[in-house]
């Protein structure tokens, strides 16, 4: 059977990529280690998504304790909380090196485009990527994962939106100048921390005036509502789940999805299996239906409109049933079997995200 080609909320391809040289990972080749290439993306249907940079992370020293029980919600304290399973807080980041960081994978992701001769394109517009699509050329978006390589006068904003970016996430599990994350305790609660700092708040502006899609993923709950009261674009988590299912920090309660559906905007679905499971273990042994269930909850409480993917690929443990982006059509299978067929699976594949990214980007 044939599905519709899947646009994708965030992968960490770039983020994770050797560096240059002959023992460089190419994009362009098909490698066993890692969920994300050219052949399997192909083979798979993975028609784009937003390709993720990140600075590297490293742990905090001397981390706070761990977030007190007495302060989680009632639904997360019901979890039993796996012993191996503790916070992990980690440390801000140098800009100059997060600025590094960055310019160095735009210009792996520039080679690779250049390299794969037409078959992958760094697109900027909607129309680029509609072009894409109907060319069946892999569309990357450059996205950042944390607003790092941001200075508190948001010039190199300007400038990196000139060279590609389309997307920003403000804050990784890490406090920054902008905002604080979540971190990976669980079971736990998003509320955790304070919320957009004066330059986060003047940060989204920015990004409003510029088209750049503003992602909450990772971000905490204060930071969420922040971003929720001062954007005027839609309310977008690239690659997160339902915390009434998985009572991860990572995950968006109730009315965090409620408000990002009043936004008209949209969650990618993560295909961690971390944030998928009750237990909030990464196990691998993860059906694929544990997927579907999150793609359920979601368009059951906000529409169907409200749902897409976002698998975070080669940043997270994937469950052996999809195994990597050439195992996609056994995800479509899925959701097909679950009664997501014609319209509907074609809005959860790319559509969504082609409605979302249409009203927040500005034409180029």
């Amino acid at each position: 059977m044939t599905y519709p080609p899947v646009f994708d909320g965030h992968n960490d391809w770039l983020t994770a990529r050797e560096p240059t040289g002959p023992t460089g990972r190419s994009f362009l080749e098909r490698r066993a280690e890692g969920h994300l290439d050219l052949p399997r993306g192909r083979e798979g249907g993975f028609a784009g998504g937003l390709f993720a940079v990140m600075a590297p992370a490293r742990p905090m020293v001397n981390p706070p304790s761990r977030q007190s029980a007495r302060k989680r919600p009632p639904s997360a304290r019901k979890a039993s909380a796996p012993a191996d399973f503790v916070a992990t807080p980690f440390a801000p980041v140098d800009r100059r090196d997060a600025q590094d960081f960055v310019i160095q994978k735009m210009a792996d992701l520039f080679s690779q485009e250049v390299e794969s001769g037409g078959q992958l394109k760094v697109v900027r517009s909607v129309a680029e990527l509609k072009r894409c699509l109907r060319a069946k050329t892999l569309a990357a978006v450059i996205h950042f994962e944390g607003a790092e390589p941001i200075d508190p006068d948001l010039d190199a904003l300007v400038v990196f939106h000139r060279a590609g970016l389309r997307s920003l996430g403000i804050a990784w599990s890490r406090p920054n100048a902008f905002g604080h994350g979540v971190s990976f305790d669980f079971p736990g609660s998003p509320d955790c921390g304070p919320g957009l700092t004066d330059a986060g708040r003047a940060l989204v502006r920015a990004c409003n005036e510029l088209g750049i899609l503003i992602d909450v993923s990772h971000l905490n709950e204060k930071g969420f509502r922040d971003v929720a009261v001062t954007s005027d674009a839609p309310l977008v988590a690239t690659h997160s789940c339902a915390h009434a299912l998985c009572p991860a920090p990572r995950n968006l309660t109730d009315r965090q999805i409620d408000a990002i559906s009043a936004s008209g905007g949209l969650i990618g679905v993560n295909f961690h299996t971390g944030f998928l499971r009750e237990d909030g273990r990464p196990d691998p042994d993860t059906p694929l239906t544990a997927i579907v269930r999150q793609i359920d909850y979601i368009a059951g409480r906000i529409g169907i409109e409200g749902v897409a993917l976002g698998s975070d690929f080669d940043g997270a443990t994937m469950p052996n049933a999809l195994g990597d982006a050439a195992g996609l059509p056994r995800l479509m299978e899925a959701l097909r079997a679950a009664g997501y067929t014609g319209s509907a699976l074609r809005k959860i594949a790319h559509e969504n995200w082609l409605r979302v990214l249409g009203r927040t980007w500005k034409p180029s």
